[in-house]
């Protein structure tokens, strides 16, 4: 008799205890299913869209030296985690490095890629570069450009058309680095000089 009320308590306790070890992974199990359903709520919706957008931004970034080296501003920028990617509306790039001409840049767009220190022009994208006494003023329009702004260089396999300073030129595909001062035109374009004056 005794050992039988030992088995029966046994029995009891074997019981309780799997109620519970099921109720804790039921529980466990819950939770998991909450998490996975809430996680794109925490951390902001799905990384192919947009974690903040900005109005009327404007972006310094600063050589070693802490002295301007170029501006990015627009209208409205909108960054998506999913390769750390910003779309600008109405994008103006300013470079102003020290010892460098100023070179102004316009478009209708703008993707920056910030892990490649790249920006991707696109559409009416007009480049202007006032004179210097060094050299004469430079606008250069096409339809998208690449431009990488720490190296100072921007390039496109797109037409362009250019004016420095009198002179016209038409061709397709370009590479200018605005720290040498070199300009490289991929294919053969047409170039018009004004006669000179007498």
């Amino acid at each position: 008799m005794v050992n039988y009320k030992r088995t029966a308590h046994r029995w009891k306790l074997l019981a309780i205890m799997m109620i519970a070890t099921f109720c804790a992974f039921g529980s466990f199990w819950l939770v998991q299913l909450m998490d996975d359903e809430d996680r794109d709520a925490r951390l902001g919706g799905p990384l192919d869209e947009p974690d903040y957008i900005v109005e009327n931004f404007s972006f310094v970034r600063m050589t070693p030296e802490g002295k301007p080296n170029y501006v990015v501003s627009g209208r409205r920028m909108a960054h998506t985690p999913q390769g750390d990617v910003s779309r600008v509306e109405a994008p103006v790039l300013e470079g102003m490095a020290p010892g460098r001409p100023r070179m102004t840049i316009v478009a209708s767009r703008a993707e920056i890629y910030h892990e490649e220190h790249r920006v991707e022009l696109l559409g009416k994208v007009d480049i202007q570069r006032p004179a210097t006494p060094t050299s004469e003023a430079l606008r250069v329009r096409t339809e998208a450009l690449t431009v990488l702004p720490d190296e100072e260089i921007l390039r496109t396999r797109l037409p362009i058309e250019m004016q420095l300073g009198a002179a016209t030129v038409h061709g397709t595909g370009m590479e200018a680095n605005n720290a040498t001062q070199k300009l490289h035109l991929a294919s053969r374009g047409q170039i018009v000089y004004p006669p000179r004056a007498r």
